[in-house]
């Protein structure tokens, strides 16, 4: 995915109320970014660090600055939550990701569940349905290891039910972690900052729900999914 025009370099001066940063650009403005964001960005949000901005000529938008990208221990790593789902699919579509080939077609944001919508639903007539979830995963605080969730998330933990059920029900389900950063080698999960979700996914992989990780190759001009890393699922 090509970002739709270059980024904006700057540096973070602070990141705040979950999902406002200031930046202050080459020539010295200091503007005000959304972050569209809502975790802990653990890493990821000190001042100083270098950041990347996309910019919107939408004039109703409120901040016309959104915070893509940021430098953190030498590495691009991606915090805009907003780009998963669709680099998720464009990694479908070329064929990046093996284990979702071979269905006819693909629809975002289908309602399933519990008044929910499953990110990604594929079909095709001579197999079950697919049912893709993708979280944004950016945490790294051990060398070469990737960590989700980095703050409490009960949205996830519902999500997890309802694959669960999707796959008692005969459906494929899968959760896919999208990371956006290219330095480690494998996925953990956090329990001790969300040992309900831990235990969740627990559950969720011996009701049949996969678990499947894709890296990212970042660049200020763009990101894609590319590798696959291994998964430590939580034991129950």
């Amino acid at each position: 995915m090509k970002f739709d025009s270059p980024l904006t370099e700057g540096i973070l001066i602070r990141r705040y109320k979950r999902f406002l940063a200031d930046i202050r650009l080459p020539d010295g403005t200091e503007i005000t970014a959304h972050c569209a964001n809502p975790g802990a960005m653990l890493g990821l949000k000190q001042p100083g660090q270098k950041v990347w901005l996309s910019k919107s000529d939408n004039p109703k938008r409120k901040l016309a600055y959104s915070w893509e990208l940021t430098e953190a221990d030498n590495t691009i790593v991606g915090i805009n939550t907003a780009r998963p789902n669709a680099l998720v699919e464009e990694a479908i579509h070329n064929g990046t990701i093996s284990e979702l080939q071979g269905y006819d077609t693909l629809k975002r944001e289908v309602r399933y569940g519990k008044n929910s919508r499953i990110d990604i639903l594929l079909s095709g007539s001579a197999r079950a349905n697919c049912y893709v979830e993708v979280k944004n995963v950016h945490m790294l605080r051990t060398k070469r290891l990737y960590e989700f969730p980095d703050s409490v998330t009960a949205r996830g933990t519902k999500h997890l039910a309802e694959l669960a059920d999707m796959a008692a029900e005969g459906h494929r389900a899968v959760m896919l972690y999208l990371i956006q950063r290219d330095d480690g080698d494998r996925l953990r999960f956090a329990g001790e900052i969300d040992p309900a979700y831990a235990a969740a996914l627990a559950s969720a992989h011996r009701a049949g729900v996969e678990a499947l990780a894709y890296v990212c190759r970042l660049t200020p001009d763009s990101i894609e999914a590319y590798r696959q890393v291994p998964v430590d699922v939580p034991e129950a």
